[in-house]
């Protein structure tokens, strides 16, 4: 027994030796091995610690990078099709965006906003995981990222930061402000909005000029708070009220609730003549509509809509009112055109290649030659078809059967200028027959060259940072709503690209502002060849006498600034984006002109009226004449709120309409001439010294329309 418990305490104390040297043979030294640390201890004496891990760290970047440093990689095609600025902003934008994806599943909202903030910092040092992130999200597109995504600016913290980077230019916060629906609308909802006026309410009825901004967001996203940068430029720069709507959005409110909404605040608007935002109400305001992206589109089928109002008997039975046509429009970096198409056809590239507008539509017209040229390898391109002369192509007739017709002015819509609209509807040209050695033959051969074949911009842009296919594809689908089916080629309410020359040839002055590279700039350039188009053709048949006949300008009718190397949205993010201060800036310079171009239509028009003929009866353009832009009073169940309103002739009326106009033109001078004051802008009087320009036109003005009307004495 005890021989037994010896070899037992024998042989663990064996297996416990074994087990030991065994694993003294497995883990080795702690230095490495025999060759490792002899290697070590030379390269000990010419490298310390520090110097080894950041040869280390070198030797791993260049081994991640080889390819980018020595040229073997394929470059960034983003990089050189943008400026370096606005390629900095969309870094930025899409570490946003992926920082906001990331965390939107956290429940907890005070979590979920501070991990955002956590994540964009992560995503903005991993560029290359933040555009991974975003591609993966934007196949698999959904309405609630996109709100995360384009509200993200309304959070507590980018908004904290946004406030902080934004300049001053209010004393006066934004308010919220409820628009109620006219009487005859198939609504009862009022429509939310966001006033921004430098100055108190009370100051509102000084004031005959008002700014409605109709604020973009794919149709489902974005209120008016996401604009604060611009509508405070505006507000602030420009002195007047600017009335930002907070339409309701889809797919709760599909198509056409959003647009309703934007035609019924602006009617009511007229009817009250301004009292529903705190005007006098003594005068119809002066109106600019504003939008940017899909606020642009909204803006343009208001404006569609006001034209619309009224001008026919069925219109008149339902109830409807003609409208006075606002007097000017601002559109940014608009979405005109629902159909989203591959090819650019041959009414498209007419309207682009236009001789008055070549200089304005080079960069694009370039760019679209040199898409066959960069993948052909072409050595230059045609300038037969730049120098060739563009066909004159308008509108389609009303086409009821499949006969040939001539193209002709039209009140239907053209669909030809959309990017997928049917052969059947556009102009039908005559077919050239090939030659004779060719009729025999049964092969096909091609149609002569009429513009190079070219892409649409949406496709040619289709990896855009900000505006990509999937995002517009899920915008349409979810603005149009599972129960409608429009016609794309019709409803010119729906893609204004569409819109018949008849109401193209009544828009107001329309501005521009795009950026080259932008996904939509095909919609801003095919419709302002459009309006021009159709402006030209109606000013060649008002007068018959060619001598007679005022010069047609296009700048009277349309501008267009195209912004070189930017893309979509750069008045969104200016916060990191600085150039696009400018950009607002110079927006509110045009609704400013659009104004002072109104007033002096406005005191021509008077001047006229009040001509007397030869004998001495008022001039035939005061009984019958009908002026572009001349404003009508509404008659409309909103007058209720008018006050009541004694009745006399119609000479009566337009003496008491020409006094106050005249009184508010004393005002408007006297306001003027105080705000020079009070910014220390003061002249030196002496006795040479004239007045103001300001003051000497309207001095003059006053003069004239006096003996005109025979009525000198001072109203006030």
């Amino acid at each position: 027994m005890f021989w037994v418990a010896r070899q037992s305490g024998f042989d663990e104390s064996k297996s416990w030796q074994l087990s030991r040297s065994g694993h003294s043979t497995s883990s080795g030294h702690k230095h490495g091995p025999p060759t490792i640390r002899k290697l070590s201890r030379r390269l000990s004496n010419f490298l310390t610690p520090w110097q080894t891990v950041v040869i280390t760290m070198l030797y791993l970047y260049i081994a991640r990078n080889l390819g980018k440093l020595l040229g073997l990689e394929c470059p960034e095609p983003l990089a050189n099709l943008y400026t370096r600025s606005y390629f900095r902003a969309t870094w930025v934008t899409t570490a946003l965006d992926a920082g906001f994806w990331t965390a939107m599943r956290i429940r907890r909202k005070w979590l979920r906003d501070l991990c955002s903030i956590v994540f964009t910092a992560y995503y903005l040092l991993a560029a290359e995981q933040a555009d991974e992130k975003v591609r993966k999200v934007r196949g698999m597109l959904t309405v609630e990222h996109l709100r995360v995504s384009w509200n993200k600016g309304t959070t507590p913290y980018l908004a904290f930061l946004t406030n902080l980077m934004r300049p001053q230019f209010m004393r006066y916060p934004p308010r919220a402000i409820r628009i109620p629906r006219p009487p005859n609308s198939d609504y009862k909802q009022p429509v939310n909005g966001w006033l921004y006026f430098d100055g108190p309410l009370s100051a509102l009825k000084n004031h005959t000029k008002l700014v409605l901004d109709i604020p973009g967001g794919g149709f489902v996203a974005m209120n008016p708070r996401t604009n604060d940068d611009k509508l405070f430029a505006w507000a602030g720069k420009t002195g007047l009220p600017v009335l930002s709507l907070d339409y309701r959005k889809a797919p709760e409110f599909p198509y056409p609730y959003a647009l309703n909404e934007c035609f019924d605040v602006y009617s009511t608007i007229i009817a009250s003549r301004g009292k529903c935002v705190g005007m006098s109400g003594e005068v119809v305001p002066k109106i600019v509509i504003t939008g940017d992206s899909a606020g642009g589109n909204l803006a343009t089928c208001l404006t569609l809509m006001v034209i619309e109002a009224g001008s026919t008997d069925t219109r008149k039975y339902l109830g409807q009112t003609s409208l006075p046509i606002p007097d000017g429009l601002v559109l940014m970096y608009p979405g005109l055109d629902m159909n989203i198409g591959n090819w650019m056809s041959d009414e498209q590239m007419s309207l682009i290649k236009d001789r008055r507008m070549r200089k304005t539509n080079k960069a694009i017209l370039r760019r679209k030659s040199m898409q066959y040229t960069l993948a052909a390898g072409t050595p230059h391109q045609s300038e037969e078809e730049d120098n060739g002369s563009t066909p004159n192509i308008t509108s389609p007739p009303d086409v009821t059967s499949l006969q040939p017709v001539r193209p002709t002015s039209i009140t239907l819509p053209s669909p030809q200028f959309s990017a997928a609209g049917p052969t059947l509807l556009s102009p039908i040209t005559p077919r050239k027959h090939p030659p004779p050695e060719h009729q025999s033959s049964g092969s096909h051969h091609p149609e002569p060259l009429k513009t190079r074949l070219a892409m649409s911009s949406m496709i040619s842009y289709f990896n855009d940072r900000i505006l990509s296919p999937e995002m517009m594809r899920a915008m349409i689908i979810l603005y149009i709503g599972p129960h409608n089916r429009p016609d794309f080629s019709q409803d010119y309410l729906l893609s204004p690209i569409l819109a018949p020359d008849s109401l193209l040839s009544q828009f107001p002055k329309t501005y521009f502002l795009t950026g080259e590279r932008d996904p939509l700039v095909d919609d801003t350039v095919i419709f302002a060849g459009r309006i021009r188009r159709a402006k030209a053709a109606a000013h060649a048949q008002q007068s018959s006498d060619v001598r007679l006949r005022k010069e047609f300008d296009d700048r009277d009718v349309v501008e267009v600034t195209l912004i070189p190397g930017i893309s979509h949205g750069f008045l969104q993010f200016v916060g990191v984006f600085p150039e696009g201060w400018k950009y607002i800036h110079r927006c509110s310079r045009w609704i400013e002109h659009i104004f002072a171009a109104s007033e002096e239509r406005d005191l021509n028009s008077q001047i006229t009226i009040s001509t007397p003929g030869p004998s001495g009866y008022l001039s035939s353009s005061s009984r019958g004449g009908h002026q572009h832009h001349q404003r009508r009073r509404t008659e409309s169940s909103g007058d209720e709120d008018m006050g009541l309103e004694m009745s006399m002739s119609p000479r009566g009326k337009r003496e008491e309409e020409r006094r106050r106009k005249e009184k508010l033109l004393k005002e408007q001078l006297r306001e003027k001439g105080e705000r020079r004051k009070d910014t220390g802008m003061r002249r030196q009087k002496s006795m040479v010294s004239l007045a103001s320009e300001d003051d000497l036109l309207g001095r003059r003005m006053l003069g004239l329309v006096g003996p005109l009307t025979r009525n000198t004495e001072d109203d006030d």
